[in-house]
């Protein structure tokens, strides 16, 4: 991508073109099978009570949005940052990183539904018996599909932002475990969450990823005691969705910011 005068919408165009190429010609459909395998093995060792009993399905939507987080995050972490030469050169010759950017987004969203179908599929077969025929208020199978792919999604955003903001493969693969443990923690879901941590957990994908299944099983009804993050209203689910998609956008924002400095990278 050489022409100055190309729009910004025809370097989303020509970059989507280039990342579904890259797909087909790398077999990148293979990310499919380990997605597959991961959800298949939380699948064997959740327990019975998924979407049944409190504890078994807060600890098992725990599970799979842990799962969801890594997947989206793998998916994205080293696709930046391997092509941080070319796009030193491309930036110099007229490309813009918003486009860039955008079309890495266009790609995620077409991987990362392939992926979220899969995964809703899976879980849905595993834990048929209790699993929500309808949800907060559309059928439960759709609801859970639009939480994980949201999840997935914000998930993959992160990983761009991260492979964007660091110099190569290597360190984008050091960074990601501080990534995946810094979710878990403000999940809520093993740790209470009091003073600054709470706050911070607002900002996690894992939060609010669970709170979204939570709120689909309506995990409020098996209990006594109620969590405001699990409550089944139409309203408060769509904000939860909102937030995903919001952390989603966030972060390729502040992907496409670090690379309007890559010029300034020396190395």
């Amino acid at each position: 991508m050489e022409d100055k005068h190309i729009s910004r919408f025809g370097q989303v165009s020509v970059y989507v073109r280039t990342f579904f190429r890259l797909f087909c010609n790398e077999k990148r459909w293979k990310t499919f099978i380990s997605a597959a395998l991961i959800i298949f093995m939380i699948s064997m060792v959740t327990e019975k009570g998924m979407f049944h009993e409190f504890s078994d399905t807060k600890s098992g939507g725990f599970a799979l949005v842990s799962a969801s987080i890594w997947i989206g995050i793998f998916n994205s972490l080293r696709l930046v940052c391997r092509e941080r030469a070319i796009l030193k050169r491309e930036h110099r010759v007229g490309l813009h990183m918003s486009s860039y950017m955008a079309a890495h987004m266009v790609y995620g969203a077409f991987l990362c539904g392939l992926e979220a179908l899969l995964i809703t599929v899976l879980v849905a077969l595993a834990n048929f018996k209790w699993f929500p025929r309808w949800g907060v208020m559309m059928p439960g199978a759709l609801e859970y599909y639009i939480s994980t792919f949201l999840t997935v999604y914000a998930a993959h955003s992160l990983g761009l932002a991260i492979s964007a903001a660091v110099k190569d493969e290597n360190t984008a693969m050091a960074v990601m475990p501080f990534a995946l443990i810094l979710q878990l923690i403000l999940a809520g879901a093993v740790f209470e969450l009091e003073g600054v941590a709470k706050a911070l957990s607002a900002f996690t994908v894992s939060r609010w990823g669970l709170a979204a299944i939570c709120s689909t099983a309506k995990v409020n009804d098996m209990t006594f005691f109620g969590v405001d993050d699990y409550a089944s209203d139409p309203g408060h689910l769509l904000w939860i969705w909102f937030l995903l998609a919001f952390f989603a956008l966030a972060y390729a924002v502040a992907g496409t910011v670090f690379l309007e400095f890559i010029d300034k990278d020396k190395r």
